[in-house]
Order: C-alpha cells, then sequence, then structure tokens
C-alpha cells in the first residue's frame, strides 16, 4: 500500500502491515484508544484516518505535551515527600 485514504475502512490486519508493527501492538494501541476503531462481528475495523491521525506529528506533539505535563504535576506531588 502507497498511501492511506482517510476515508477507507481497513482491519487490523492491513493496519499492522500499514504501520509496520505486532499484532500485540494493534491490540494495544485499539486498546489504550490511541486508534479508534469499530466492531464489526468480532473484528475491528477502522477508518484511515485514524490511522493518519495516530501516525501524524501533531498527534506526537500531543503525547509529548501530555507527559511532560504529567511528569512535572508528578513532581510537583512528591517534593515534599
Amino acid at each position: 500500500m502507497n498511501t492511506i485514504e482517510p476515508n477507507t475502512i481497513y482491519t487490523s490486519e492491513e493496519t499492522q502491515q500499514i504501520l509496520k508493527v505486532s499484532k500485540s501492538t494493534i491490540k494495544r494501541l485499539l486498546k489504550k484508544g490511541i486508534i479508534r476503531a469499530n466492531k464489526v462481528g468480532g473484528q475491528y475495523r477502522i477508518l484511515g484516518h485514524e490511522i493518519l491521525r495516530a501516525v501524524s506529528p501533531v498527534a506526537e506533539e500531543k503525547a509529548v505535551g501530555i507527559y511532560r505535563r504529567l511528569k512535572e504535576r508528578t513532581k510537583e506531588a512528591i517534593k515534599d515527600w
């Protein structure tokens, strides 16, 4: 596959091949909500838009920002221990 079409529906196996990750990693991404999907007949269906969102630099920047804020709050919380 050369491009990910935003309005195309992909299976978890196709998504796994696109992202070049293991089956367990796909399961983890789905479970944590990093990639949103709908379950149809016991199988996940993932919109191309969700795959693009998960791998976009903007999503990574947001994740880094969340991590940094959490780290700072944790430091503040344990500072007086």
